[in-house]
């Protein structure tokens, strides 16, 4: 399984990379795996300020749906526009073009608590 080392991580499964105040989110190859063809990504909180925990969307996968959990505090500011024609993008690329939200980060050394590569394969395996 590939965790890259630049990007940190959530026991939920979510992925962080951080580029000055502006994260880009999406699912791990982990979760895409246990959650099986992804077939539609649901964001309606575009625009909203939202606290590191709350759900920001969901994924749905042919067997089931998924809540997406925000990593870290701020304000979402797109929806990956790849995803609403080809969503299989998550299962294909998860850690590339299945990307799934960029957000503006209320507090960037936040992203610093949160999981390496290495502390979340010891979540997973």
């Amino acid at each position: 399984m590939n965790f890259p080392a630049n990007l940190r991580y959530t026991k939920d499964h979510e992925w962080v990379s951080l580029e000055g105040d502006i994260a880009t989110i999406g699912i791990t190859e982990f979760a895409q795996g246990e959650l099986g063809d992804i077939v539609y990504v649901e964001v309606d909180t575009i625009g909203k300020a939202l606290e590191a925990g709350d759900v920001f969307g969901t994924v749905e996968a042919v067997k089931t749906v998924s809540d997406l959990f925000l990593p870290v505090s701020g304000s979402i500011t797109e929806l990956n526009p790849a995803l609403t024609g080809a969503p299989e993008l998550v299962n294909t690329d998860p850690y590339g073009e299945g990307w799934m939200v960029k957000m503006k980060v209320s507090n960037t050394s936040d992203v610093e608590t949160l999981l390496d590569a290495a502390g979340y394969e010891a979540v997973v395996v």
